[in-house]
């Protein structure tokens, strides 16, 4: 766990912002408190608490007195006392807080047997303490298969060395009483240190290991939660939860803890309810309750007759109604008092996004519109090019212009039915046959070389005469 600019290093040692765990998030270490009093000096005459916080592996936190009156800041590693050596812990929270601290878990501040907190971890108590720490991984999965050997019904769920390295501690699950004396023979003779095996439940267990819960963020006790309150089914049915054990369970395999933070306030509704095995005596007979909403304050009741059709009724009329039972008088009937479908029916609620989260489908490809470009047009809808595009247009030619439904390509017939000028006739020659009139400007047959093949024509319409 750790906060936008000082995230959590190695074995749960803050890096980042430098603060040593004051930062402003207060998400440094597990389980943090955060020293609002820091930055405030003591008035005139008053000494500091000499007792200081101090977190070791997880969430385990002891208190030890300052007898030697070391400057501490949150973040200092030291060396503390222990049953046999000494151990090797962060400083988590100094000064008056720890005094609240103390009172809440219930820890005399004026005993004078606390123990004591010796000095500030010399760089060769940190390299032995590092040291040990890199062999709990390796430890803890020779001991499960030793354990697996001797056929013991438990789990080892974690290890945790002594700072200085002479002992190490074994936390464990089971079901049952475990006989686990010859399996401290065999560890202590493997490793070479001395075994202390403690029992944990289900629940240390979750929060010493942490994780993730089906709500998507880490566990709370692994966070946040000190105190484990029992929890029951009865904080399921309160609340009108479906009662199967996969939805209800944690990681722990028990219910989850956060079943109990609504439940005070659905027992607070619930005051003005009636109960949900209430019947209702009317003149059509007995009235049965199926379904309370809490939140709408309506229960539907159907006939003991008839089971499909229901009928739903609000708290008051519901009150009301087994106040008449009580004076021995009848209801006439359940559709007096039910509520009409258009007083049921609520306007849709539009929800804003004021978190500013983004859409789930903001990486797709948007789609795109089907192009039809691509299928093959008919030869009678392909354009053919228009020839006379490039020609300006001439008076005569906008004159001439077609009409919208005639081919701008084909040329315009010529009228038939117009007369035509009749033409000039041609001079005679003395035999009474026109005379062939030769342009003298033209050039003659034997300059131009020999004659050329002219083609007939092969059209076989005949050519407008000159009468028309």
């Amino acid at each position: 766990m750790g906060c936008s600019s000082c995230s959590t290093g190695k074995d749960g040692q803050p890096k980042g912002c430098k603060n040593n765990g004051t930062c402003g998030t207060d998400g440094c270490n597990k389980l943090t408190v955060f020293d609002w009093l820091s930055n405030m000096s003591l008035p005139n005459g008053e000494k500091p608490f000499d007792c200081v916080e101090v977190r070791f592996k997880n969430s385990r936190k002891e208190f030890f007195r300052n007898s030697e009156n070391l400057s501490l800041s949150i973040g200092d590693v030291v060396a503390t006392q222990a049953q046999s050596g000494h151990d090797i812990g962060m400083v988590t929270l100094t000064g008056e807080l720890v005094k609240v601290q103390m009172k809440k878990k219930n820890e005399d501040h004026t005993n004078q047997e606390l123990p004591k907190l010796y000095r500030k971890a010399s760089q060769k108590d940190i390299d032995i303490w590092q040291k040990c720490r890199d062999r709990e991984a390796e430890i803890q999965k020779r001991s499960r298969e030793l354990a697996i050997a001797l056929n013991l019904q438990m789990k080892l769920s974690d290890v945790e060395f002594q700072g200085d390295g002479s002992k190490a501690t074994f936390y464990y699950t089971a079901e049952e009483r475990v006989d686990f004396r010859q399996l401290i023979k065999d560890m202590a003779k493997a490793f070479g240190i001395r075994i202390e095996m403690r029992q944990i439940g289900y629940r240390q267990e979750a929060q010493r290991l942490g994780g993730i819960g089906s709500c998507g963020r880490e566990l709370c006790c692994s966070t946040w939660l000190t105190d484990f309150r029992s929890v029951s089914t009865s904080a399921a049915r309160y609340q009108q939860l479906s009662l199967n054990p996969q939805k209800l369970a944690g990681q722990c395999g028990k219910l989850k803890c956060c079943l109990n933070y609504e439940l005070d306030v659905y027992l607070d509704a619930l005051k003005d309810f009636p109960a949900s095995d209430t019947k209702i005596i009317t003149e059509k007979g007995v009235a049965l309750c199926q379904k309370v909403d809490i939140f709408k304050a309506t229960l539907w009741f159907c006939y003991k007759d008839d089971w499909a059709n229901w009928h739903a009724l609000s708290k008051e009329h519901v009150n009301e109604m087994l106040e008449k039972n009580k004076r021995n008088e009848k209801v006439t009937s359940l559709e007096e008092y039910a509520i009409e479908e258009s007083e049921e029916k609520e306007q849709e609620k539009v929800f804003e996004n004021v978190v500013g989260q983004d859409s789930l489908t903001r990486f797709d490809k948007p789609k795109q519109p089907k192009n039809n470009r691509n299928k093959k047009r008919s030869p009678a809808r392909k354009q053919q090019p228009n020839a006379n595009a490039t020609k300006t247009a001439t008076p005569e030619r906008k004159q001439n212009k077609p009409a919208n439904n005639q081919n701008p390509n084909q040329k315009p017939k010529p009228n038939r039915n117009k007369p035509r000028k009749p033409r000039p006739p041609r001079p005679a020659n003395a035999e009474g046959k026109p005379s062939e009139q030769k342009n003298q400007n033209s050039p003659s047959k034997e300059a131009t070389g020999p004659k050329k093949n002219n083609k007939r024509r092969t059209n076989n319409k005949k050519r407008p005469t000159d009468n028309g």
